[in-house]
């Protein structure tokens, strides 16, 4: 005969096990090149395995898991990389990872080497294609500025950002007016190196995905 003391010890290890099941941390995936990176604080688990390697506040998947210790955000940037190099490892990457959302944030090396608008459209449209396809939601963030960049290349990152913001199926964080200096849009709010922010600028493009990514994961 199945004591009362029984069914309450099994009661309650079911009950902690359903708990533990369902505290499993919300995995995410920060796609991207070197702005998702945290370049030049921090080289990614993709650059530097199997954890990275450097100052761990120097990459906006940080300060994303210190607001929300219920997230597991993978740093899948890889410095210097264009948008379709970065669609190009995609399937590894962020499919095969399984997570709830991406973030995307992808062209300033095209906009650097020359690439056009039409270009950058054509490989994000098909990550974002690829993401839904997989179930996954897709958060976009806007290519961040760079203080050295001509007003034509400007204007071409300015034609991008528009575009992602257009796009169905998608939710826009504004990771650009995040990084960029209150004064000069065209600008780094604060550089190590005149390309990349600082550690406290990452910080600011994580407080600008955060919002938008918690939406999208309701």
């Amino acid at each position: 005969m199945i004591s009362a003391i029984s069914v309450i010890s099994v009661v309650i290890n079911l009950w902690s096990m359903a708990m533990l099941n369902s505290a499993a941390p919300t995995r995410i995936v920060a796609m991207g090149d070197s702005t998702t990176a945290g370049t030049p604080g921090f080289k990614s688990p993709v650059e530097a395995p199997p954890g990275g390697r450097g100052d761990e506040t120097s990459q906006y998947a940080y300060w994303l898991m210190k607001a929300h210790p219920d997230w597991e955000v993978l740093n899948r940037g890889v410095n210097g990389e264009r948008s379709d190099q970065i669609r190009a490892r995609f399937e590894r990457d962020v499919v095969a990872a399984a997570p709830k959302a991406v973030v995307i944030i992808a062209g300033v090396n095209d906009v650097y080497q020359g690439r056009s608008v039409e270009h950058v459209a054509e490989q994000l449209r098909a990550m974002y294609a690829r993401a839904a396809q997989a179930g996954i939601r897709v958060v976009a963030g806007s290519i961040i500025p760079y203080n050295t960049a001509t007003p034509e290349q400007n204007a071409r990152m300015r034609q991008i950002n528009a575009w992602i913001r257009d796009q169905p199926g998608i939710v826009f964080a504004d990771t650009r007016a995040a990084a960029a200096a209150p004064d000069n849009a065209d600008r780094l709010f604060e550089s190590p190196d005149g390309l990349h922010p600082t550690a406290a600028g990452y910080r600011r493009m994580a407080e600008s995905i955060r919002p938008v990514l918690e939406g999208a994961l309701r």
